[in-house]
């Protein structure tokens, strides 16, 4: 391996590495309501733990779009990624507050983390991150694109996860929202997943370059639709394919403790799903 090739690897994952402080430093200002450092380590608070692990695994798939793709120059890279990586940091911040306010509607999440500790809320967050930074990641990549693009993007996706919340409710028997707000897990595990994999796919659909709206968009929003459409089969098959002895309600809201192992084959089967819908279409 060349010496300028290392030198250059090492400038670009330092500097990435700075701009998740700067992501970790903008997440503390903005939720001065509790202390990072005091409820991981002192608090022992898992619920936090897991929306931050899925805050900073969004933040890696935000920043490192900017790096994806072959370089010109160090300079060129780090220009990419300090200015899509700021503008990720931004959108997976606000994606949050979307989270809060359109998707787990019903309650405030943050209370949920801290007061009450509640795993559920925490996964839900980490998967509305992670869907976010799939589908900014998509959106830096690729030609002809810019800033406004990829928040034009963004923005979109963000409507097409609240979509995913309604009708993953409406597909599911039980409430998701009363179900989390019980610290029911296993139901944050699965809303989880199927948000994480509606983020993939539309992640997925913007990674190529960009020619104009009307010939971008509605690929994009036709994957979307699939992903959508496909939601009601997966949790179907998932049930009849992969726990083919076991009723999915039953062991993840019908049950004194829920089945939070049922729950990681749903989320796994949206997941899944995902990549195998982009491959083969």
């Amino acid at each position: 391996m060349k010496l300028d090739i290392i030198i250059t690897g090492l400038i670009l994952i330092a500097a990435f590495y700075v701009l998740l402080l700067i992501g970790k430093l903008i997440n503390d200002l903005l939720h001065r309501e509790y202390r990072l450092n005091f409820e991981l380590v002192e608090k022992d608070n898992a619920a936090l733990a897991l929306a931050m692990a899925g805050y900073y695994f969004g933040l890696v798939l935000a920043i490192g779009g900017g790096l994806v793709g072959p370089g010109v120059s160090i300079i060129d890279d780090l220009m990419d990624l300090c200015i899509y990586g700021l503008l990720g940091i931004v959108l997976v911040n606000v994606s949050w507050y979307i989270c809060d306010k359109l998707i787990l509607f019903r309650f405030k999440v943050s209370e949920e983390l801290i007061r009450d500790h509640n795993q559920g809320t925490g996964v839900v967050s980490a998967g509305v991150s992670i869907a976010s930074g799939f589908i900014i990641f998509g959106s830096v990549q690729g030609e002809g694109g810019s800033i406004w693009t990829v928040i034009g993007f963004w923005a979109i996706g963000q409507v097409i996860l609240i979509l995913a919340g309604l009708i993953y409710n409406l597909i599911t028997p039980y409430s998701i929202h009363d179900e989390i707000e019980k610290d029911n897990v296993a139901a944050g595990v699965s809303f989880a997943g199927a948000l994480v994999a509606i983020g993939a796919i539309i992640g997925f659909a913007a990674e190529s370059d960009f020619e104009s709206w009307a010939i971008n968009l509605p690929d994009y929003l036709g994957y979307a639709a699939l992903g959508l459409a496909l939601l009601p089969l997966i949790r179907l098959l998932t049930d009849k394919v992969l726990l083919p002895t076991v009723n999915l309600t039953d062991e993840i809201a019908g049950q004194q403790k829920p089945n939070v192992g049922a729950a990681y084959i749903e989320a796994f089967s949206y997941i899944a799903a995902a990549f195998i819908i982009y491959w083969c279409i």
